[in-house]
């Protein structure tokens, strides 16, 4: 995965702080917490996670390089 630009992590990191939990990264990727957890357990999610005090968790940087990486896809493939 890319590193994130500067304005993408600002932007995730001001409205949800610096970790994201499941029902965060599932508002943040337009899906459902259900589908967040089931991609995590096939090991198919993109974004590395992590387990902090029974919760499971995404660093902001993690989440906003994801974004990135799918926007750049996505003008790659409309090129």
């Amino acid at each position: 995965m890319t590193e994130a630009s500067l304005l993408t992590q600002v932007l995730v990191a001001e409205k949800y702080g610096p970790r994201l939990g499941t029902d965060q990264l599932a508002t943040v990727l337009g899906i459902s917490r259900g589908a967040v957890l089931n991609q995590i357990s096939d090991g198919r999610f993109g974004i590395p996670t992590y387990i902090d005090g029974g919760k499971r968790w995404a660093d902001y940087r993690d989440v906003a390089a994801y974004i990135d990486h799918c926007r750049a896809q996505a003008m790659r493939q409309a090129a």
